[in-house]
């Protein structure tokens, strides 16, 4: 069906994630191949629901000229947010108050006045649900699956995992020398929202001795007294690493406020609390690092910047073939097509039966449990 394709549009959005532009540059590659044009929206969707932020165009055209050289570049050419949802889109009423509408019309409209005639969406869970919709109201959409943290169904993995876990590795490592020189606790908070994927693999292979993930609720004494014995071990120093979303047996995950207005912002400040109470049960100097935003940024691994362009490739591919309303996804040795449907608002757990969680117990890693 390719001849009814002339020209699509690509947008990345949600948190960036390294790989991004490895699409991009894939995707650009991919279409103009096919004798099609390729745009991009600025800023996920905000190039056309925010023109007066772009002087310039919100919807810019895509040249193998401009990617070329992007491939190897963390960030998104294209820019990206986490805000304005289209289908539930914060708008000011003339009363003053504030009420969530529906703006996907103008995505149609705005990509019909320009003849594009099919879209990817590259991002994750929020994205991906905001691209099911567009394909439920006739557009043409393809998905594509990005986040650091590994949390998207129906993909082995996404872009940007191994990059993050590979650098909170590196971190780790670093930690371990410092931390056994002061015998101190090290308390390491990783991004990966409800799902203890980076948390998980980063423990492993730096060789921590406690790992705290949402899917397991933990249990501060009994980490405590798992460090205790590492001391009377004469293991004088110890590394844990708390997921952003980790929380207690019987308690809630951690949420920092924001400073300005006191309203809860977003999940955060895991480390600093489990560092105080770790210090006052084992009598041990305990301090906290918080990686955050740092796993978000960078030049994407090697892995990372293959399964991005992968996943670009395959999503020209689809639409080439006549797809609409699916995405690319990860399993192995192949990139298969997985209806939009079946990963719209679902998120992927670590399973309380992986061989990963099965592996950190055999390697005497505290789980908290």
């Amino acid at each position: 069906m390719s001849q009814t394709i002339r020209r699509i549009a690509i947008s990345t959005g949600g948190g960036d994630a390294p790989g991004l532009n490895a699409v991009i540059r894939s995707v650009v590659f991919a279409a103009v191949r096919r004798g099609w044009e390729c745009y991009g929206i600025r800023e996920g969707f905000n190039g056309i629901l925010c023109p007066d932020r772009y002087p310039e165009d919100g919807i810019t055209r895509l040249s193998i000229e401009q990617v070329d050289q992007i491939g190897h570049l963390g960030g998104t050419l294209l820019g990206t947010t986490n805000h304005g949802n289209p289908l539930r889109y914060p708008t000011r009423m003339p009363d003053g108050s504030m009420q969530e509408t529906d703006r996907s019309g103008e995505i149609h409209a705005a990509l019909r006045n320009r003849d594009i005639d099919a879209l990817i969406c590259v991002g994750g869970d929020g994205t991906l649900t905001i691209a099911h919709a567009l394909h439920l109201q006739g557009m043409r959409v393809v998905g594509v699956p990005k986040t650091i943290d590994n949390d998207l169904d129906k993909t082995f993995t996404t872009f940007g995992f191994d990059t993050a876990v590979s650098f909170a590795t590196e971190c780790i490592d670093r930690l371990h020398s410092t931390a056994a020189s002061h015998r101190r606790i090290m308390v390491v908070e990783v991004m990966g929202r409800y799902a203890g994927w980076i948390a998980l693999h980063s423990g492993i292979a730096a060789n921590a001795h406690g790992i705290l993930i949402p899917e397991i609720p933990y249990d501060i004494d009994r980490l405590a007294t798992h460090l205790l014995a590492r001391e009377a071990a004469g293991q004088h120093y110890a590394i844990v690493i708390a997921a952003e979303g980790a929380n207690p047996v019987g308690g809630n995950a951690t949420l920092q406020k924001q400073a300005s207005t006191g309203y809860v912002e977003r999940l955060g400040g895991i480390g600093e609390k489990l560092a105080h109470e770790l210090q006052q049960k084992t009598g041990k100097e305990t301090r906290a690092v918080v990686l955050g935003h740092l796993l978000r940024g960078g030049s994407p691994s090697a892995f990372d910047r293959v399964s991005a362009m992968r996943f670009g490739a395959a999503a020209v591919r689809a639409l080439d073939e006549g797809h609409s309303g699916i995405m690319v996804a990860l399993a192995f040795p192949d990139v298969n097509y997985v209806a939009l449907e079946e990963v719209a608002g679902r998120m992927k757990n670590v399973p309380l039966n992986s061989d990963c969680l099965q592996t950190a117990r055999d390697l005497h890693i505290c789980l908290g449990d």
